[in-house]
């Protein structure tokens, strides 16, 4: 797994397909992506990690810009269980999702250890209050040094403001919370100006994690089912959305692992 260099901008390798951008991202259980996450944060190597669900996927099979992006991640999470079925249906076992409600509560309480420094980007002021107050409240010692929202727009900028307030508080982690792909053009473009800082994009994280927003119960989050529930939450933003990228998913998939098996048979009878 690669970081881009400070001050770089990625380059664009050939487009791959979806079974081959799934074959990147992290193989382990939510522990050990906590713990991953962890060490480099402390370790200061900055870069940015992205959580890959469905959705990120499916676009970048269309955006060579997005892909790239991805691509260039120092880590690249499962988010969602169809992600990491495809990671466990392709070799890697040992894969599970690890989806940004989880992993960023567990990086907190695991980074105390470590004493590891959190900032919040994204979302609003009063959620983002709330969002720090809940994570000093269930992880005592936690370091959150910092808040800062981002403007709703089609790409928000990088902030001179937010850059100066993370060095000033010796932030090790940035979490960034604008959905997906927006948060990922995000990171790109701020990851070089803060070097020494990881940065994660989480998504809808900062909502479950506020309870501003209702999380699926969990036998759906086992069974592969959030999605639905957050497509019956928001049926006007999330329903189209939803059912053309799963569609997408599930036919392209199907596709990719076929003619994996065509190849792997033809191999076998030369």
């Amino acid at each position: 797994m690669t970081t881009p260099a400070a001050g770089s901008e990625p380059t664009s390798p050939p487009r791959a397909g979806l079974v081959e951008l799934v074959s990147t991202c992290f193989v382990g259980d939510l522990d050990d992506g906590s713990d991953a996450l962890v060490e480099h944060a402390a370790s200061g190597r900055g870069g940015y990690a992205c959580l890959c669900n469905v959705h990120v996927l499916t676009e970048a099979l269309h955006d060579a810009e997005l892909q790239t992006i991805l691509r260039s991640a120092a880590i690249r999470f499962p988010d969602g269980e169809p992600v990491a079925w495809l990671l466990r249906r392709t070799g890697h076992g040992r894969a599970r999702r690890i989806g940004g409600p989880d992993l960023l509560p567990r990086v907190v309480d695991r980074g105390r250890a470590v004493g590891l420094r959190h900032f919040l980007a994204g979302s609003t002021e009063e959620n983002l209050a709330r969002v720090a107050d809940a994570l000093r409240g269930h992880f005592a010692g936690a370091e959150i040094v910092g808040t800062q929202a981002l403007p709703y727009a089609h790409e928000p900028p990088v902030d001179e403001r937010l850059l100066e307030q993370a060095r000033e508080a010796r932030a090790q982690v940035l979490w960034v919370s604008l959905g997906a792909p927006k948060q990922e053009r995000w990171m790109v473009r701020a990851a070089p100006l803060l070097p020494d800082v990881m940065l994660a994009g989480v998504g809808a994280a900062f909502d479950f994690v506020a309870g501003t927003k209702p999380r699926a119960p969990a036998l759906m989050q086992r069974a592969g089912l959030e999605w639905l529930h957050r497509m019956a939450s928001e049926p006007r933003r999330l329903t189209s959305r939803y059912i053309r990228s799963n569609s997408e998913f599930v036919g392209r998939t199907a596709w990719e692992l076929a003619r994996r098996r065509l190849q792997a048979g033809r191999r076998e009878g030369a």
